[in-house]
């Protein structure tokens, strides 16, 4: 009842379920502990983060370093949003680069994202709700983030003019980035 599906990075998964609906709504599998397993997907999450975006709100590209690396499981529950993923472990084949998949209430896929990438979304709906959750705890001390517009990234966004936090204008970028990962 759940496709989980390779991405381009190491270690990233689109996961998306089967639907079933009727007259009355739908009903489908969003978690799937033993299925996780076989793919080698981590089903021990110990934190659920919910946040709420207008329009044109881009968070991101936020990490924790190592001891509190969070892998993050996101989900929309009511909206629409571009996921983004970066890589951010040295030596990786793939470092530097993105992958990036469209999640909404609509289509219920969800995105696992491991520790050692850094994470963001673009709200494309007017109204959005994100679910995630994550492998280990929030610590404040070891967050990070790197430049959402970084032109050795090249995230495309598609978003004129993003509505930023003060934290994501300043960003470094990832030349200037030493990674713990």
């Amino acid at each position: 009842m759940i496709k989980i599906q390779k991405t381009e990075l190491e270690g990233v998964f689109i996961i998306q379920p089967d639907v079933f609906e009727d007259e009355r709504g739908y009903f489908f599998e969003a978690f799937n502990a033993a299925k996780y397993r076989e793919f080698g997907l981590p089903t021990d999450f110990v934190q659920d983060n919910e946040s709420k975006s207008k329009k044109n709100v881009l968070r991101g590209l936020h990490f924790q370093k190592p001891p509190y690396a969070q892998g993050k499981l996101i989900r929309v529950i009511q909206g629409k949003v571009l996921d983004v993923a970066v890589d951010l472990r040295k030596g990786s084949t793939t470092f530097g680069k993105w992958t990036s998949v469209i999640l909404s209430a609509d289509n219920k896929t969800t995105f696992w994202v491991p520790a050692g990438f850094a994470h963001g979304f673009a709200t494309l709906a007017d109204e959005n709700i994100v679910l995630y959750k994550c492998t280990t705890p929030y610590n404040k001390e070891s967050e990070g983030s790197i430049r959402w517009n970084d032109p050795d990234i090249n995230v495309q966004w598609n978003i004129d003019n993003p509505i930023l936090s003060p934290k994501d204008t300043i960003s470094p970028f990832l030349k200037d980035f030493s990674s713990p990962f």
